[in-house]
């Protein structure tokens, strides 16, 4: 194959990435060339310089602070005539110096010490202190940058955003709101390579300095930019309002797929009085091995059922109670506003009327954790972040998808810079991390460690609000003890082990648990908190169903549902005083553990929930100020 076909197959396979990206059309020639000879000529055009610093300032020198946003090295112009925006040829390859998923980014930096000297160099971190991997790790967030790459073939793990360090001379570039040179990543589908492409947007002189808006995907004249820009530029946003107003209802509804809901007969669809069972179409795997009361029976096909049980989104429910208005389902119109993390601090918020302490910065209620939205609220976030820090108060978050579990692209940090460049791979919260959380004592450990609780919620109706928790909560256990450091040791700071290929899963049954709760907290009544977390259980669905759809969730008369709430407890006040927090509420939970344990689970969930047999033992219904 000629040169000018190479060209043209290069050109049709990656002008998808080219036109996204808005690399000009007159480079592309040069980066094609560039590619396949694999050229690195930056240095022909472009020279490295180390920054000198004051040595006497150490708040402006990035080698004595590690959150100083200033540069270690600059990147200028080396060329006498400068450089052109209409050179053809002006059109750079850099390299990446380091790829790595956050979550194995020290360990590679301690086992590979080349890897870790170079970053040091490229982060200004003096090679000989002992600290020096921990420092690295702080500076990371002003020198590196993500991708993704999505395939339907690829697992949930497999497609977690993976982040890089450019090289010496794609690190060196600065920023500026009025950049002269843009960088952007490219991959080239020839090799599987990913680089990143630099190329200038205006004229420069020898002797400019090459610099690039970090930030480019967002107006000068957006809120959230001073926050944005922390890694690189200071600012003073403690004057910004850090209080949190409820949005509209549009916000409830974007990037979510419609759904509608009976307007009319919304009352709860009472219990057949019939003697033969109850069809059930299962999708969950767990039902179908463990629902064996002789009231049900399991059909293959969701026409012929009674009762469907759904692991998949349902949408239609108007026009399921206009056809079917005899027949379950295991879901409630917008019961996201519950599931999805963002709308869940919403929804708590609704409980009451004030924001914060304004003495203590505490939020309210004081069974949810203070939430700040990272795309909608991140310069609210940044104002009550710099707030606390003004007060001396603790700043560790943990930082989580909207929509993903299992702790995934999850991460605990009081790193600001880190805090505003995580939303980069996705749309993220900011939760406060509980720093003094109450520890259970396991005594194959040298210390206490972090467990949370996690109670089943069987909701039978929104509007009266009619709810359930099943008696038998579960446990979770963390396998190294607490201490407020080493947030990516995930067996120190998660309790979730069951996705952990080489994570022991520790197993401590309610009833036992109760028993060595006495043992070790004889002050502090287990029913007496229990009483707390149903209280609080009842209030967020109080709050949830209290607004009209789609702010809230709507009745349906044939709508019952199984949720789970993940709960940790913390210590109010020196120790005496325990506030239970609620962390998330999830949608289609796995229970494959609560069968193991109690082998009539769902059995006695289908009879709650389908046959209206109330069940003292097994469940307690929840209700306000119990």
């Amino acid at each position: 194959m000629d040169g000018i076909n190479k060209y043209n197959e290069f050109v049709a396979l990656h002008k998808p990435q080219l036109e996204s990206s808005a690399i000009p059309v007159h480079f592309w020639p040069a980066l094609y060339r560039k590619l396949t000879t694999d050229t690195f000529d930056a240095g022909e055009a472009l020279q490295l310089m180390l920054i000198d610093y004051d040595e006497d300032d150490e708040e402006q020198n990035p080698a004595e602070d590690d959150f100083s946003p200033n540069p270690v090295f600059a990147l200028g112009v080396a060329r006498e005539q400068g450089i052109k925006a209409s050179d053809p040829q002006a059109i750079y390859l850099i390299d990446h110096a380091w790829t790595f998923r956050l979550n194995s980014a020290r360990q590679q930096l301690e086992q590979y010490p080349q890897l870790a000297d170079r970053m040091s160099a490229i982060t200004g971190v003096d090679l000989e202190l002992t600290d020096r991997v921990d420092k690295i790790l702080r500076r990371l967030w002003k020198y590196c940058h993500a991708y993704s790459i999505g395939s339907q073939e690829m697992s949930e793990e497999e497609r977690q955003p993976i982040w890089y360090v450019m090289d010496e001379v794609g690190s060196a570039v600065s920023h500026s709101d009025d950049p002269n040179f843009r960088l952007v990543p490219l991959l080239y589908l020839n090799s599987q390579t990913t680089y990143s492409v630099m190329f200038p947007i205006r004229n420069c002189d020898a002797g400019d300095q090459v610099t690039r808006d970090m930030v480019e995907y967002v107006v000068k004249e957006a809120p959230q930019r001073a926050a944005l820009l922390l890694p690189w530029r200071d600012a003073d946003l403690t004057e910004e309002s850090f209080l949190q107003v409820e949005p509209r209802a549009d916000y409830f509804t974007s990037g979510h797929i419609p759904e509608t809901y009976p307007k009319d007969n919304t009352d709860p669809l009472p219990a057949r009085l019939r003697c033969d069972p109850l069809k059930v179409y299962a999708e969950y795997e767990v039902v179908r091995e463990y629902l064996t009361s002789p009231e049900f029976i399991l059909v293959n096909s969701e026409e012929e059922a009674d009762i469907l049980w759904l692991t998949h989104h349902f949408k239609t429910f108007a026009e399921f109670a206009e056809q079917s208005p005899e027949r379950f389902i295991n879901q409630f119109p917008f019961e996201y506003v519950i599931t999805i993390k963002d709308l869940l601090s919403i929804v708590g918020r609704r409980a009451v009327k004030e924001h914060h302490n304004r003495l203590t910065l505490d939020t309210y209620p004081e069974w949810l954790p203070t939430t700040y939205n990272l795309s909608t609220e991140l310069r609210e976030f940044a104002s009550y972040y710099q707030a606390r820090a003004a007060k001396g108060l603790d700043n560790h978050w943990i930082i989580k998808p909207w929509n993903l579990a299992r702790g995934l692209d999850t991460h605990i940090t009081d790193n600001i810079k880190q805090i505003v460049r995580l939303p980069s791979t996705g749309p993220k919260i900011a939760q406060k991390y509980i720093e003094r959380p109450v520890l259970f004592r396991r005594e194959e450990l040298e210390g206490p460690v972090k467990f949370d609780i996690r109670y089943v919620i069987l909701v039978k109706s929104v509007k009266p609000l009619k709810a359930y928790v099943h008696r038998k909560f579960f446990l979770r256990f963390a396998n190294h003890p607490f201490s407020l450091d080493r947030f990516d040791d995930y067996e120190k700071h998660f309790t979730v082990m069951n996705y952990q290929e080489e994570a022991q899963l520790h197993h401590v049954k309610c009833e036992e648990f109760l028993g060595l709760w006495q043992e070790q907290y004889p002050d502090n009544s287990w029913p007496a908190l229990e009483q707390m977390i149903c209280t609080m259980l009842h209030k967020v669905l109080q709050c949830a169903s209290q607004a009209d759809p789609p702010c809230g969730l709507a009745p349906c008369a044939q709508s019952r549902a199984l949720y789970a709430a993940d709960i940790m407890l913390r210590w109010a006040d020196d120790e005496k005083i325990i506030q239970p927090q609620l962390l998330e509420i999830n949608w289609t939970p796995d229970c494959k553990r609560a069968c193991d344990y109690y082998p009539d689970f769902f059995n006695d969930i289908f009879r709650l929930l389908f046959l209206d047999e109330d069940n003292d033992e097994s469940f307690r219904l929840l209700a306000g100020n119990q």
